[in-house]
């Protein structure tokens, strides 16, 4: 097989070049599938061949081989994400950067063959380093001995962030060096009447917030929901995406690389979907330009929001590729390229979707609107349209208010990654008036990614949270998606009634000041 170089420069462990008491050492790590070891045919150190009798290959299970002995079992077993440390005997090399030649043989790959550079400290540096013990990092003993060691070097007493009610070992995989907690303030709000096709009915809302005045205003727009009937929410897409990339010689050959990848999908979904019981692969865009291709693989993820799992399915489905096209040759292939847009706000999310699409709308009664929240619906209808022209000259990504206040504050509540904000916070608010008077209002999330399921969300008051919304576990993703929705919508009435109606200063004077 023909592996592009830059791809089996990774598997080089970059910073793992030193000198022991063995001898150099560097590590490689299998990133490509699993495979076994058949054969090493060469190392070299700046263009010097080393013996092959001076190589240990360590596979750090307690198992090390010389080459002469790999090549006598015929294999061994070299899965993925393997790392093997590789040691040349009585050899020292000096500080500076230093050139790597590897040479071996892998079933299925074949001959796989590549140089790399890499650098031996002029000092081993002495760096302080947090406390941590691998096998048992999550018990008292290791927790409190990073307290300590925070105090110690910050001289700062430490009391509120060692006060938490949960068992430290169930944050593992979510927080690492685990040491205490950062207390946010929550209050709820609501409830809010929900119309979906998941969520129906009344919920009240945990927010998570130190801003002032934002669980109060997003109570009064609640209110006005109610009164006006209830807020009606619609999943309308579901996707995430994983956006790998592949360069080629030229355009045309870009061009049919795609034409195999459609010619192929069948098997790309089969091979996706081994690695996850939820991922399923619904298509792959394909975007060309100059002699790139940036294919965005679509997938449904079940409950969770389903980066990781998108990413792994992805890497399957890549690493197939490489393996069977051999058309024309890939030059660098990368897992990602930034096209999913990850952590990101995009003009393709907002097009296209990105997690759930939601929408929420609600017809505000002038009188409602006028009683409740102060404001001539007319009044409001004009400085919508006057804010869209505002949001269109600044180039935002939502012409709306605030949504990223509700976000935030419930995304902390119920355990969401809450840099997804970013993303999610896109938003397109339309406004109209009927013939009645009544103000028409809707929001449309193009790109919100809520889990109820895996991550964050199986954390002690996170999971509470969900539960009182009764959106904890499997099937309840886009129930949770319908009420986010509806509470993103309260917040935009109730602030852009309050700027409307000239209380918004006033609002905050009152709640939102530390006097």
């Amino acid at each position: 097989m023909l592996f592009p170089k830059s791809l089996l420069r990774q598997l080089y462990t970059r910073g793992s070049l030193k000198n022991t008491e063995e001898g150099i050492s560097f590590s490689i790590k299998n990133r490509l599938a699993n495979a076994t070891l058949t054969a090493v045919k060469s190392i070299k150190i700046n263009d010097t061949e080393i013996e092959l009798d001076n190589l240990v290959l360590d596979f750090l299970n307690g198992q090390a081989y010389s080459p002469n002995q790999i090549s006598k079992q015929n294999s061994i077993d070299f899965p993925l994400k393997k790392t093997i440390n590789i040691v040349s005997k009585d050899i020292d090399l000096k500080p500076g950067s230093h050139k790597i030649s590897i040479h071996f043989q892998a079933k299925p790959f074949g001959k796989l063959q590549f140089d790399v550079e890499d650098e031996v400290d002029k000092v081993q540096k002495e760096r302080l380093r947090i406390p941590r013990l691998e096998e048992a990092d999550y018990e008292e003993e290791i927790i409190q001995k990073r307290q300590n060691f925070i105090e110690t070097q910050s001289q700062i007493k430490l009391h509120h962030l060692k006060q938490f009610s949960f068992n430290p070992p169930i944050t593992q995989g979510n927080c690492e060096n685990f040491t205490g907690v950062a207390q946010i303030p929550m209050g709820f709000a609501g409830p809010i009447h929900i119309i979906g096709e998941h969520a129906t009915g009344e919920y009240f809302i945990p927010l998570a917030t130190t801003e002032g005045s934002l669980v109060a205003s997003y109570n009064r727009g609640m209110q006005a929901i109610n009164e006006s009937g209830g807020v009606r929410c619609t999943v309308i897409e579901d996707a995430m995406q994983r956006a790998p990339v592949f360069v080629f010689g030229n355009a045309q050959e870009a061009r049919d690389f795609g034409r195999w990848v459609e010619t192929n999908f069948a098997k790309l979904k089969k091979v996706a979907e081994e690695t996850s019981n939820f991922a399923k692969l619904m298509d792959i865009d394909q975007y060309v330009v100059s002699r790139v291709i940036y294919l965005r693989f679509n997938f449904t993820t079940g409950d969770a929001a389903g980066q990781n799992m998108v990413g792994k399915a992805t890497l399957n489905a890549c690493q197939w590729v490489i393996q069977n096209y051999s058309e024309n040759q890939i030059l660098n292939f990368y897992l990602e390229a930034n096209f999913a847009t990850d952590k990101k706000a995009s003009q393709i999310n907002m097009l296209k979707v990105r997690g759930k699409k939601v929408v929420a709308e609600c017809t505000f009664k002038k009188d409602i609107l006028l009683d409740l929240m102060k404001v001539d619906s007319k009044k409001l209808a004009t400085h919508a349209n006057i804010a869209n022209l505002a949001a269109f000259l600044a180039h935002t990504n939502n012409n709306g208010l605030h949504a990223a206040n509700a976000l935030a504050a419930m995304f902390i509540a119920t355990g969401q990654d809450v840099a997804n904000v970013a993303e999610s916070s896109a938003g397109v608010l339309h406004t109209e008036l009927t013939p009645e008077e009544d103000l028409y209002l809707s929001i449309t999330l193009p790109s919100l990614i809520v889990a109820t399921y895996g991550g964050g969300t199986r954390l002690a008051t996170q999971k509470e949270c969900l539960e009182v919304l009764g959106c904890y576990g499997k099937d309840k993703v886009y129930k949770f998606a319908e009420i986010v929705a509806g509470v993103v919508l309260a917040g935009e009435i109730s602030l852009a009634s309050a700027i409307s109606s000239s209380d918004w200063v006033e609002s905050h004077e009152r709640f939102g000041r530390n006097r």
